[in-house]
C-alpha cells in the first residue's frame, strides 16, 4: 500500500572509509529517527557495513554487489517499492550509499522515476567527509571522473570526520576546501564525535534547482562509469582464524600495499573467542575493537572486504586460508 503522503529520504554518501556507517548509527539512536527503514549498499557482494548498523527498531536492507548509482538502480526502485507494500509503518528512509557512488543517477532516480516521486521526497543528500584523506582523494584523477567531488558538490549538508586526527587547523583547511567545490552546502563539525541529529533530519535541504546548475543533464539520461582498476576482494572464511597470526598478516599487507589499498573492512571469527571482531581501515591505517558475542546458532564465519588497485585476489584468499591453523613454530 502506498503512504498517505511522501516519506522523506536521507541519502547517506561519503568517499570509502569516511565514516557514514558510524554516522548513521548515531543517527538511529535518535527518537526522531523511529519507524526509520535502512538501505546499506555495498561495492561487493559481501555486506559488512549492514552488520555494522545498530539500529533496533529500523527495517535493515541490503544492496550488495554493485553500486547503487548504476548498476543496482533498479534493486532501488524495486526495494522501495517492496517497502511500501508490507505492513509496517515507514516514518522515512535513509540510504547509505556505497563510497563509490556518484550522487546525481541516485537523485535522478527519486525525480524521474514515477513510483519514487508519487511516494517519497529528498530531505537532503548528506556526505560525510574524512578531513584525514580528502586532499589524497580529490587528487586521484585517473578515472577522470572524481567520485569525491562529486559527492562534495551535490551535497546539502557535508560532514566533516576525522576531526580527532587532523585538530583545529586541518578541520578549517577542510572545510574550506569544502566550500571551494560547493559554496551553498552546509557544513557540521561534530562535537566530540557526535552529530546534532535535528541538524541532518527534516531539514528539507535538498535543492534541486543547485543540481541542475551542476549537472544540466540530471533529468536526462545519466551513465556513470567507475574506475575499472578497482576491485573488490571479498573472503568468506569458515574456519576460525588464529589471532595473532591474522593480525601480523593484515599489518604487514597493509603497509605492503597501502597506496593501492582503498578500503579495508571484515568481521573476524577468531579462535578462542566468544566475540567477534571487527576492523577497518584506509590505506594504510587500521582500527579494530571487539563486537558481539557470537550467537549460539549463528554461523561463525569471518567477513573480509578489500577495495583496492592490482590486487590479487586468489594470493590473498590463500594466505589467508592459512591462518586459521596456529603457528607451528610457536607449537612446542
Amino acid at each position: 500500500m502506498a503512504p498517505s503522503h511522501k516519506i522523506p529520504v536521507t541519502v547517506l554518501t561519503g568517499f570509502l572509509g569516511s565514516g557514514k556507517t558510524t554516522l548513521l548509527n548515531q543517527l538511529l539512536e535518535s527518537d526522531l529517527m523511529a519507524n526509520s527503514a535502512v538501505i546499506v549498499n555495498e561495492f561487493g557482494a559481501i555486506s559488512i557495513d549492514a552488520e555494522l548498523v545498530v539500529g533496533v527498531d529500523e527495517t535493515i536492507l541490503q544492496i550488495n554487489n554493485g553500486c547503487i548509482c548504476c548498476t543496482v538502480r533498479t534493486d532501488l526502485v524495486s526495494t522501495i517499492t517492496n517497502l511500501f507494500s508490507g505492513t509496517r509503518p515507514i516514518s522515512r528512509i535513509v540510504i547509505e550509499t556505497t563510497g563509490l557512488a556518484d550522487p546525481a543517477p541516485i537523485i535522478q532516480s527519486f525525480i524521474v522515476d514515477e513510483v519514487l516521486s508519487a511516494t517519497t521526497i529528498l530531505d537532503a543528500v548528506v556526505t560525510v567527509v574524512d578531513a584525514a584523506h580528502i586532499d589524497r582523494w580529490l587528487a586521484d584523477q585517473s578515472s577522470g571522473e572524481n567520485v569525491a567531488a562529486e559527492q562534495i558538490a551535490f551535497a546539502d549538508i557535508a560532514v566533516i570526520s576525522k576531526l580527532d586526527v587532523v585538530g583545529e587547523e586541518g578541520s578549517a583547511k577542510c572545510e574550506a576546501t569544502i566550500r571551494a567545490i560547493n559554496p551553498m552546502v552546509r557544513v557540521i563539525r561534530p562535537t566530540e564525535g557526535r552529530v546534532n541529529v535535528a541538524s541532518i533530519v527534516d531539514v528539507k535541504a535538498f535543492d534541486l534547482r543547485n543540481c541542475l546548475t551542476i549537472e544540466p543533464q540530471l533529468l536526462s539520461n545519466l551513465e556513470h562509469e567507475h574506475d575499472l582498476a578497482v576491485a573488490s576482494v571479498e573472503i568468506r572464511e569458515e574456519h576460525p582464524l588464529d589471532g595473532p597470526r591474522f593480525f601480523r598478516w593484515l599489518n604487514a599487507f597493509v603497509q605492503s600495499n597501502g597506496a593501492a589499498l582503498l578500503r579495508t573492512k571484515g568481521i573476524l571469527s577468531l579462535a578462542g573467542e566468544a566475540r567477534r571482531w571487527v576492523f577497518h581501515g584506509v590505506h594504510m591505517t587500521l582500527e579494530g575493537r571487539p563486537g558481539r558475542a557470537w550467537a549460539a546458532t549463528e554461523p561463525r564465519t569471518s567477513a573480509i572486504v578489500f577495495i583496492g588497485k592490482g590486487l590479487d585476489p586468489a594470493r590473498i584468499r590463500n594466505e589467508i586460508a592459512e591462518l586459521t591453523q596456529p603457528d607451528a613454530s610457536l607449537v612446542a
